[in-house]
């Protein structure tokens, strides 16, 4: 058995509104149209995570609330994570290391540049940015999430909203 992980960037958040935190951000329009048609894109392909874990962040937990509806979850099924928001690379792979082996597919909703440079870190990926609702599909040759080092990963897909 192997491990899969799906790395999802949150959809478009809007810098003009007038919330002074960060972590409150919410989606734009732009990220409101992304999320659901990113999350369709998993659901005709059949790709379908076990479980999804989340940055609490508004923009990062609205984006993951899209993809459960899509795959049939409810919100409170998502795990927040609050380690995900801002979390370096090497603080990521720590949180992935931790995952609950009972799950062998999941998806993990987050921010930059920690998750783009995880996904280079795991998988050599050629990818240089992931953008507002990227999602990276990373295969693992291991049962056990705490196996998942540096350069063990494979990437299956890497699809963006502006990629058609």
């Amino acid at each position: 058995m192997s491990k899969k992980l799906l790395v999802v960037r949150h959809a478009k958040s809007d810098w003009e509104s007038d919330i002074k935190r960060d972590f409150d951000r919410p989606l734009n329009n732009r990220g409101e149209k992304n999320a659901p048609e990113m999350a369709q894109r998993l659901v005709k392909k059949n790709i379908i995570p076990e479980k999804i874990v989340s940055s609490p962040a508004l923009r990062a937990i609205t984006t993951a609330g899209i993809f459960a509806e899509a795959f049939g979850y409810s919100k409170p099924d998502i795990l927040q994570e609050p380690k995900i928001y801002e979390a370096s690379a090497s603080r990521l792979q720590k949180i992935i290391n931790e995952l609950p082996n009972q799950y062998d597919f999941i998806a993990l909703f987050g921010h930059n540049p920690g998750l783009t440079e995880l996904v280079i870190n795991l998988s050599n990926a050629d990818i240089y940015n992931i953008p507002t609702c990227g999602m990276v599909l990373l295969d693992f040759p291991y049962d056990d999430w705490r196996m998942i080092t540096q350069g063990s990963g494979e990437k299956l897909f890497f699809d963006f909203p502006k990629n058609i």
